[in-house]
C-alpha cells in the first residue's frame, strides 16, 4: 500500500488539525496595516544576529570592529532580501516573471535561503573590500549568527501554513488545509527545520566558537555551517513536500537537495583546509594578538 493510501485510510480527523492550533500568519492587525510573522521573523533574525555578532567581535582576535558590524547589518539586510527573492524567482517560481509586481509582495512569502546566503556573502565581500579586512574570517563570525534567522523564519513558515511536509501517519502529524494533495496528515517539516537548521546548527557553531580555537582557523566555522546546513537540508527534504510547481526534478532530487548538495562539498573543503590557513591573528579591535 502506498504512503498516500495509508494516510488516506486513516481518518484525517484523528490527527491534529492546523486550524485547531489557532496559529495565524498575522502577528498584529491594525486594520489598514497587517504585520505578519514572516516579516517579523526576518527583522528579528537580522537584529538578533547583529546583536550576537557584536558579542563575538568583542572577543580577542576579532576580524572587525564594532563600526564594521554596524555597517554590515545594512549590507546583509539588502543581501538577504534581494538574494533570497531573486533566487526564489529564478529557481522555484520563474512563472512569477509573468506578473512582475508579484515579485515585490515579499510579505506573501517566497524567499530562497540559498539566495539569501549568497547575498550575505556578497555583503561580506563588499565590507571587507572597502575596509581591507579578511572576508573569510568575517564570514566565519557571520555564520555563527545565522541560526537566529533560520529558526525564526521556519517558525514563520509554520505560522503561514506553508512548506508543509510529506504525507505520513506519525502521531504528531498535522493536517494543513492548504495542502495541494488534499486533507492528509503531514510531517510538520517547518518545525524540523527550525530545530535542526536553527537551534542545532547554532549550538554546534557556538560550541566551536566559544570552546575551541576554530575561529582562528579561517574558513573552519564557515565550513561547518555550509556542510551542516547542506546535510540537514538535504536529509529533511525527504520529509518535506517538494514544491508543487517543480516536484522531483529529472535527476531524482528536489530543488532544495540540488542546491544543498554543493554546500556539503564546499563546506568539507573549508573544514579540511582550515588548519593550513591558521596564521597569527592581529585584532582589528582590542589590544592583544592571538597566536
Amino acid at each position: 500500500m502506498s504512503l498516500l493510501s495509508l494516510a488516506g485510510a486513516a481518518s484525517a480527523a484523528s490527527f491534529t488539525q492546523f486550524s485547531d492550533l489557532h496559529v495565524s500568519p498575522i502577528a498584529l492587525d491594525l486594520g489598514i496595516l497587517q504585520i505578519r510573522w514572516y516579516s517579523l521573523g526576518y527583522i528579528a533574525g537580522i537584529l538578533l544576529g547583529w546583536w550576537y555578532l557584536t558579542k563575538l567581535i568583542a572577543q580577542p582576535g576579532a576580524p572587525m570592529a564594532r563600526r564594521h558590524a554596524d555597517d554590515f547589518v545594512f549590507y546583509a539586510t539588502l543581501g538577504i532580501i534581494l538574494g533570497g527573492r531573486i533566487a526564489y524567482v529564478m529557481f522555484y517560481d520563474p512563472w512569477m516573471l509573468r506578473t512582475p509586481l508579484q515579485i515585490l509582495r515579499l510579505w506573501d512569502g517566497g524567499m530562497a535561503f540559498h539566495g539569501g546566503a549568497f547575498g550575505v556573502v556578497i555583503a561580506v565581500w563588499w565590507l571587507a573590500w572597502r575596509n581591507r579586512l579578511s572576508s573569510l574570517r568575517i564570514i566565519d563570525y557571520v555564520a555563527c549568527c545565522a541560526g537566529f534567522g533560520l529558526f525564526l523564519v521556519r517558525l514563520a513558515n509554520f505560522a503561514n501554513g506553508e512548506l508543509w511536509g510529506r504525507i505520513t501517519d506519525v502521531r504528531w502529524a498535522i493536517v494543513f488545509p492548504g495542502a495541494d494533495a488534499g486533507p492528509y496528515p503531514r510531517h510538520p517539516s517547518q518545525l524540523y527545520e527550525a530545530a535542526l537548521e536553527g537551534l542545532l546548527l547554532f549550538a554546534v557553531l557556538s560550541f566551536l566558537f566559544w570552546r575551541t580555537q576554530a575561529r582562528y582557523k579561517p574558513g573552519m566555522l564557515l565550513g561547518v555551517f555550509l556542510a551542516g546546513y547542506g546535510l540537514i537540508r538535504f536529509l529533511l527534504e525527504f520529509f518535506r513536500e517538494p514544491d508543487a510547481q517543480l516536484g522531483i526534478l529529472p535527476w531524482g532530487l528536489s530543488m532544495g537537495q540540488t542546491l544543498s548538495a554543493p554546500m556539503i562539498f564546499v563546506g568539507l573543503y573549508f573544514i579540511l583546509t582550515a588548519k593550513r590557513r591558521r596564521v597569527r591573528v592581529e585584532p582589528i579591535a582590542g589590544s592583544a594578538s592571538v597566536a
